[in-house]
């Protein structure tokens, strides 16, 4: 498993670069947010990576967040979503857009992205509101990749939070509030909106209560 690389930007294609690592050339796919954020060329940074590998086709992705990686994972993880569907997805919407709208169940933002048609976009808001808090549990900010010149100092590399503790014991509603505030919400709207959303749903889940207070919280 290739989980991140660090090099020389040879090139920018239309979908690609091509990553100079300790001499190796490595084609990393990436979506079109990642490669507007890229330098040009001669350049170095650092990409987390996602390693595909099918019967006739090895393939390489790169991301400028963890966070965005782990996104990517979890859309290919939907049946019928390909690596460059989940691409897509990720290109067009940021993490924190993409989280609200499979909680919301908001399959017309996810449309949004190229290739995605409606009945792909149900099936994955449908399969993924339950398990979406498997990236809200990401701090908020995991660090983008560093951009510096050739002359790279490993030293200025931002490392990306460690991945908060298990929070099993964590009640629905404490599992929403954090989830809500690595979405960007402060903390007292947050726990407004999930007093709000508890109060009419005592046994709501965090999934569920996660829906209901963003249905509180974004605007109509």
């Amino acid at each position: 498993m290739i989980g991140c690389l660090t090099g020389i930007v040879i090139q920018k294609n239309a979908d690609c670069i091509l990553l100079d690592v300790a001499g190796v050339g490595y084609q990393v796919y990436c979506s079109e947010r990642t490669l507007s954020g890229l330098p040009g060329d001669d350049t170095v940074v650092r990409l987390f990576t996602d390693l595909q590998v099918r019967e006739d086709w090895i393939q390489l992705f790169g991301f400028l967040t963890r966070k965005e990686r782990e996104l990517h994972n979890l859309l290919t993880s939907v049946q019928g979503v390909g690596a460059k569907a989940a691409l897509a997805i990720v290109g067009s919407l940021d993490v924190d857009e993409t989280i609200r709208a499979i909680a919301l169940g908001d399959s017309d933002a996810i449309r949004t992205a190229r290739g995605v048609g409606p009945k792909l976009a149900l099936r994955i808001v449908n399969e993924l509101k339950e398990r979406i808090s498997l990236l809200v549990s990401w701090a908020e900010t995991e660090g983008e990749a560093p951009v510096t010149g050739v002359g790279f100092d490993e030293s200025r590399v931002k490392q990306p939070a460690a991945s908060p503790a298990a929070q099993t014991a964590l009640s629905p509603a404490a599992e929403a509030h954090s989830a809500l505030i690595n979405l960007g919400y402060q903390q007292g709207e947050a726990a407004r909106a999930i007093a709000a959303a508890g109060r009419d749903n005592p046994q709501a889940d965090t999934a569920e209560l996660l829906r209901l207070s963003l249905l509180l919280l974004v605007p109509k």
